[in-house]
């Protein structure tokens, strides 16, 4: 099998086993992007279009979008709309622009209303313009004529002067009129000068006659991230990183999976895997508290990163628990007792020491103890020719099976074997023919760590 197939068998087993929980968390998600949305007032956009006469590079484009979200023109755009509590840095958060195709920029303003976004966008589509056609005429000053208007103007005045002043003229030699001539070469020599100026204006007033392409439609929605986007997005945030955290926590989980892994850190041969049907609830641990009970209300309390067991119908599980006690036997011909130690928070354990002890019929007696993992106590040795440890798959750490250990040897008993037991679904088969004696002969003393009756 693929490691793609892996994981998707992985992701397909959190869906199934944790959907509780994740539904939960689904909603929770939900909840805090409806909160942020509440946070964050809708916005709107508007965007108007300046069209960029003749032909442009594609760096010169670049240019012009950086001039039209310059300070320079968002600043006179303000200082225009007049808007109280508004600074022009957050008015420069508001206004973006583009290029598009066929020399167009494309200027999106953003506030809170629809009208005001409209506003926005086409006054400072109107201050671009502008400031651009003074950038084309060599003059940023607002208050200072520009362009080839301005040297119409020039021109026109000075031709005025001229023919005053050659109808003043005297046609003589007098000084007068040799002054008054030599005023009117000066004159004509600005009039070239500034028809020279005009002509060379002419480029590039083709270059700043930008034309706004009308104004901006008023925006009919909210830009995004509107609040159906946040209430999706925390919705799915939440789902995506509890399917990750699953994903993380079980890569770091210490807990020893497989039989010959538990058998390794109990020092102890492994007898055999065996199963335990019945509904979920059975295989729940038996913890009590408020705690517990939320854990299994969001169904957490119950191992996910497990395969699900092959499971056997009831002749076939009954197979498998009479084999582990004929290897039980073999090791142990000559015992009469054992001492069986389970968990007390293994439920499947427990099930699956109860039924061993019934299989054996009393050959040997096994005295069934439940012992705490975090502190663990055995009894001192009595009569039993050694421990039996029956633990449900997948459930203890290396370290806790260790401790397990020190504590079976610290009672004088040697463990000599070990039986894991995993869950499984009951299939609905009929009934499976055990021998009437086996029933009738098993012999079961339950005990807590204690030594007293559970």
């Amino acid at each position: 099998m693929s490691d793609d197939t892996i994981r998707l068998v992985t992701v397909g087993r959190i869906l199934r086993r944790r959907r509780r929980l994740l539904a939960v968390l689904v909603v929770v998600g939900a909840l805090v992007g409806y909160g942020v949305s509440v946070l964050f007032p809708p916005r709107y956009t508007a965007s108007a279009s300046v069209l960029l006469p003749g032909p442009w590079e594609e760096r010169e484009l670049i240019t012009q979008v950086e001039i039209a979200t310059s300070s320079s023109v968002v600043e006179r755009a303000g200082e225009a709309l007049g808007w109280s509590g508004v600074s022009d840095s957050e008015l420069r958060d508001r206004v973006s622009a583009e290029t598009a195709d066929g020399n167009v920029v494309k200027i999106s303003g953003t506030a809170e209303t629809p009208e005001r976004a409209q506003r926005l966008s086409d006054e400072v589509a109107q201050q671009y313009v502008a400031y651009a056609a003074r950038i084309a005429s060599g003059s940023t000053d607002a208050d200072e004529a520009a362009g080839p208007e301005a040297l119409r103007e020039q021109v026109k005045r000075t031709n005025q002067r001229i023919t005053d002043l050659a109808n003043a003229a005297d046609p003589g030699q007098t000084v007068e009129s040799v002054q008054a001539r030599t005023e009117l070469e000066k004159l004509r020599s600005t009039l070239q000068e500034a028809m020279q100026k005009l002509e060379e204006a002419g480029p590039a007033n083709n270059r700043a006659g930008l034309v706004v392409m009308g104004p901006a439609a008023r925006p009919t929605g909210e830009a995004p991230p509107t609040r159906l986007q946040l209430v999706g997005g925390g919705a799915l945030l939440f789902f995506v990183l509890a399917v990750v955290g699953h994903l993380a926590a079980a890569r770091v989980n210490r807990r020893l999976r497989s039989g010959p892994e538990m058998a390794a850190a109990l020092r102890a041969a492994l007898l055999g895997t065996v199963d335990v049907p019945g509904d979920r609830r059975a295989h729940r641990p038996r913890a009590r508290g408020a705690r517990a009970r939320f854990r299994r209300l969001l169904g957490i309390d119950v191992r996910w990163d497990l395969p699900t067991p092959q499971s056997f119908d009831e002749a076939g599980r009954l197979v498998r628990y009479r084999r582990v006690c004929g290897r039980l036997r073999d090791r142990l011909p000559a015992a009469r007792r054992l001492l069986v130690v389970v968990p007390d928070d293994d439920e499947v354990a427990r099930r699956a020491a109860e039924r061993l002890a019934d299989e054996t019929g009393g050959e040997p007696m096994l005295r069934v103890v439940e012992v705490s993992v975090a502190r663990p106590m055995v009894p001192d040795r009595d009569t039993e020719s050694g421990v039996l440890v029956v633990l449900g798959a997948g459930s203890r750490t290396a370290e806790e099976l260790s401790g397990l250990a020190e504590a079976c040897a610290d009672g004088g008993h040697e463990v000599v074997g070990v039986v894991v037991a995993g869950a499984v679904r009951a299939r609905a088969t009929g009934p499976a023919g055990r021998p009437a004696q086996n029933a009738g002969a098993a012999a079961l003393v339950h005990e807590n760590a204690t030594g007293g009756p559970a």
